[in-house]
């Protein structure tokens, strides 16, 4: 067997066509961590319903973005970059919870490759049981139906890791650059939203993107800010105040000047490319911001890839 070690990247996904845009929301709405659409054995009849209704607008999205989600290419990316700072006992692999290539098709390379230790890296910042433990389930999944053995080790979060915390502050420093005064400038932090049922039932969520907010704001010093959450997909009650609602609340109180960070994403996709970028910029336009800029994605920054890198060496230890 290979000495090497594998590192897992476990990520979202995204569709890579305008043709793979339907699976991919069926995909989504059929994952029972995520959301429960009524009992089990009918969540996947009611998904369909869902996404045939939705699918024709999501794929206009994705046209205004390029036709596809850019995120298995930056995900790879970030998977090069690590293995070039942690040298060559190390080989990176990419798992998409919804896209390609799949849970399966990641183990089956690893097995191939012939190497047994693996180290399954979570990109969410912020643990929560719908994207971690979503991801981490699938991956429990997959090896017990598999039988297959792997030494496995889990990193499921990092949203106060030093060099994580300094890599966004970077990105809120060179965005803030772009302004002529940055005390005229109102940072709106915008995290993915969340049911609220989830957090009132113990998930972390929203208690690690507070306190990832919190240390930036320590290292940018002075500035008024605010959070808010982007990317509601159901009708239950999810986190508030929504990110629509902030921009329109910014604009009555005569800002002039948002500088978008997009928190809980670590790569560019259809929620910083389309949601923030276009639709939310559209909003914030005809409301009278006279300058909206968001922050840059993190993607494959030198001070994030330092951070994943101390993460996996000290599992590796």
């Amino acid at each position: 067997m290979s000495p090497k070690t594998a590192l897992l990247l476990l990520q979202m996904g995204g569709p890579d066509s305008l043709e793979a845009v339907h699976p991919f929301l069926m995909n989504l709405f059929t994952d029972r961590d995520i959301i429960k659409i009524g009992p089990a054995f009918l969540q996947p009849f009611i998904a369909r319903r869902i996404v045939n209704k939705r699918a024709p607008k999501v794929e206009e999205y994705y046209r205004q973005i390029g036709g596809k989600s850019p995120i298995r290419e930056l995900t790879e990316a970030q998977g090069e970059g690590l293995q070039q700072l942690l040298g060559e006992d190390f080989r990176s692999f990419v798992a998409m919870r919804y896209s390609r290539p799949t849970t399966i098709d990641a183990l089956a390379a690893i097995k191939r490759a012939g190497i047994e230790r693996v180290i399954a890296l979570s990109l969410y910042p912020h643990y929560s049981k719908a994207t971690t433990g979503s991801s981490v389930n699938e991956l429990k999944r997959v090896l017990k139906e598999s039988g297959a053995k792997f030494e496995l080790t889990y990193i499921d979060r990092f949203y106060n890791h030093p060099l994580y915390i300094k890599a966004l502050s970077e990105k809120v420093m060179q965005g803030l650059a772009k302004f002529p005064d940055r005390k005229d400038v109102e940072i709106v932090f915008s995290a993915h939203s969340l049911p609220q049922s989830f957090i009132e039932e113990g998930d972390p969520y929203l208690d690690h993107i507070q306190e990832t907010v919190r240390l930036v704001m320590e290292q940018v010093g002075e500035g008024s800010h605010t959070l808010c959450f982007q990317s509601k997909a159901s009708r239950v009650k999810w986190l508030e105040p929504s990110t629509e609602a902030t921009i329109e609340q910014m604009a009555k109180a005569g800002k002039k000047n948002l500088l978008m960070v997009p928190l809980s994403f670590v790569s560019d996709h259809i929620e910083t490319l389309y949601e923030i970028d276009i639709q939310y910029g559209e909003e914030a336009k005809a409301l009278g911001i006279e300058r909206f800029i968001r922050t840059e994605s993190l993607n494959s920054s030198p001070l994030f890839l330092q951070c994943l890198a101390d993460l996996v060496k000290t599992a590796a230890t």
